[in-house]
């Protein structure tokens, strides 16, 4: 188990008190695990500091104009490669597969393609078959975080140590690709409303067919319950044993 993809997963769940509450710890096991660079660990901990001190209320509608309202930044993965293409039905199919044979068994409130779900996923595999996997959509996280520093988002760090952890790092074309997608203002309703109408988005060259055996293939959309707490055992979703 790589416990700090449990505490990436938290960080990117929607913000709850019980998550505020267990910062201390979570930036405790960051830092004894240290499969993270001190850069990319001190970066995070502007993003643990901005969630522990920070009015709820606020950190909660954050979250929403983020990564509920901005399609650029959506945590459900295929968006960024299926969009609304017949593809994503039988990825989805394939990536709860292969939760279910790894012995991960999602409530039925989540899609498998909610990045936090993924994450949750990749903190139960052997260190090296997680590191693996995660390089497959890692344009898309490179792409993303990018947005964020932007935006000066402390979310950004997230994303950065997702790629930093990733055992194939994206090639620079692919990241350049996925940038070229729309990238609309939350608060622009109208560009909102027409960039959720588009048919299908990709990233990266190709990206709609060679995902197909690979990881980004079994990948789209889901629900936002928080995971629990990283030092705890997961409620929802369950593992067999």
């Amino acid at each position: 188990m790589t416990r700090t993809l449990k505490i990436l997963s938290a960080l990117l769940s929607y913000p709850t008190a019980e998550l505020q509450e267990h910062i201390v710890d979570m930036q405790d096991v960051v830092s004894r695990e240290g499969v993270l660079t001190g850069q990319a660990r001190r970066a995070l901990n502007s993003l643990f500091e901005d969630i522990a001190r920070g009015e709820l209320y606020d950190l909660q509608e954050r979250y929403v104009l983020l990564f509920d309202r901005t399609r650029s930044l959506s945590l459900h993965l295929f968006e960024h490669v299926h969009g609304e293409s017949r593809d994503r039905g039988q990825a989805m199919v394939d990536l709860q597969t292969m939760y279910v044979e790894k012995g991960l068994e999602p409530g039925t409130s989540e899609l498998p393609d909610f990045l936090p779900l993924f994450l949750e996923f990749l903190s139960l595999l052997p260190r090296a078959e997680a590191f693996d996997l995660l390089g497959q959509p890692a344009h898309i996280f490179a792409a993303i975080a990018e947005r964020l520093r932007k935006r000066n988002s402390p979310y950004e760090a997230v994303f950065r140590a997702l790629v930093a952890l990733a055992k194939d790092k994206p090639k620079g074309e692919d990241i350049a690709a996925a940038l070229q997608a729309p990238d609309t203002d939350p608060n622009d309703l109208a560009a909102l409303d027409a960039a959720w109408e588009d048919e299908e988005v990709r990233f990266g060259p190709g990206s709609g067919d060679s995902c197909k055996d690979g990881l980004i293939a079994r990948v789209r959309a889901g629900m936002r319950p928080a995971p629990d707490m990283p030092v705890a055992a997961p409620q929802n979703p369950t593992t067999r044993h």
